[in-house]
């Protein structure tokens, strides 16, 4: 049986997946379908943002080697980066409840 962390990385895989050449390369992410992963997957994230070209901006950092796409590297990179401030704001939290002590 998988653990957690097995079926965390089967699921990120299969997100990506599911998103990839629905536009033509079946293993990156147009801009189209960078956004539709993003407002689908990060509902709440996007949400939260107030910039209107938040995903142009996230494409262009996200792509690192400049083919105007997103590969399966590229956005780990992406994941990564919203799984640190995530955990950055977790710990924010517990310190306020008492259950984390300030490193």
């Amino acid at each position: 049986m998988p653990s957690d962390l097995e079926r965390a990385m089967e699921t990120m895989i299969t997100v990506f997946h599911r998103y990839a050449g629905n536009e033509g390369n079946s293993s990156t992410l147009s801009r189209k379908e960078l956004k539709l992963l993003m407002e689908t997957e990060l509902a709440s994230f996007m949400k939260s943002q107030r910039d209107p070209a938040a995903v142009d901006k996230i494409m262009r950092d996200l792509d690192a080697n400049g083919d105007g796409e997103v590969n399966f590297e590229e956005f780990v990179s992406l994941v990564a980066g919203l799984s640190v401030a995530c955990e950055q704001i977790y710990l924010l939290h517990k310190q306020k409840t008492g259950g984390v002590k300030k490193q």
